[in-house]
């Protein structure tokens, strides 16, 4: 990646894309520049589809979810990366609606002070087994545990908490001040954890914001119940469940 384009560009979008349609990419801001990690079997990009200057599209083999995609990103990009990077799924309205707007708002405004955000409309909390969402997940069939403790203590070296707080979905905006607060060689080994870790991809999903800081969620801003809902999502409240009240919060 040359300096001009590294100037030019100061927000990048990058897509871990399996087999999602991704027309959804025509209306990203010209400002973004884009790379796709692409794990599908078909082509990444619609027919007829055409890639703005700066932007990409990576092969990688079917291994390791989002996390291995984005970790890839991390190892190969590291002296490359735009001022604030976005990490989001193929598809991500269905953890983050308001995808679109956030995208708009970042190549209107820049480069924000926060080094890390979440990106989603409900922060979540598990235990570090998985057991109190990921177990009886309904796609989880045989009921299996994570091993998020043991991922968080070969990674930071350190003992892991007993519970996470993370806003579900993956999907989240990081500096390159940031990223470059660990070394390469911690995104490298990260990204060995993501393929020799059984389910790591939904560990870290818990903890993305300990590889760049401190944790972001305050518990005590939860709910009794462990969660806390952003907006009010219409299948939600249909579905049964009941939203607290939506408190804005500054993200783009």
């Amino acid at each position: 990646m040359d300096d001009e384009s590294l100037i030019e560009y100061s927000v990048e979008l990058v897509v871990a894309r399996h087999e999602e349609d991704l027309r959804w990419l025509r209306r990203v801001p010209e400002a973004i520049r884009t790379a796709i990690y692409n794990k599908g079997l078909t082509p990444a990009l619609p027919e007829g589809f055409e890639l703005r200057q700066g932007s990409r599209v990576l092969t990688l083999p079917n291994v390791g979810r989002e996390a291995h995609s984005y970790l890839t990103h991390f190892v190969e990009c590291y002296d490359s990366l735009a001022l604030v990077t976005v990490f989001c799924q193929g598809r991500p309205f269905d953890h983050a609606p308001d995808f679109h707007e956030i995208l708009r708002c970042l190549a209107e405004k820049g480069e924000r002070s926060v080094p890390f955000r979440w990106y989603g409309f409900l922060d979540e909390s598990d235990d570090l087994f998985g057991r109190r969402l990921f177990v009886p997940w309904n796609k989880n069939l045989d009921g299996r545990e994570l091993s998020t403790g043991r991922l968080f203590e070969q990674l930071f070296g350190e003992p892991s908490p007993q519970f996470f707080y993370f806003r579900g979905g993956a999907q989240f905006a990081v500096t390159r001040e940031a990223v470059h607060e660990r070394p390469r060689e911690f995104y490298v080994r990260a990204m060995e954890l993501s393929l020799s870790i059984n389910d790591a991809a939904h560990s870290l999903e818990r903890f993305w914001d300990r590889l760049f800081g401190n944790p972001v969620i305050d518990p005590a801003h939860l709910g009794a119940d462990g969660v806390r809902y952003w907006k009010r999502i219409r299948r939600i409240e249909e579905g049964g469940k009941v939203d607290q009240p939506h408190t804005p919060d500054d993200s783009v």
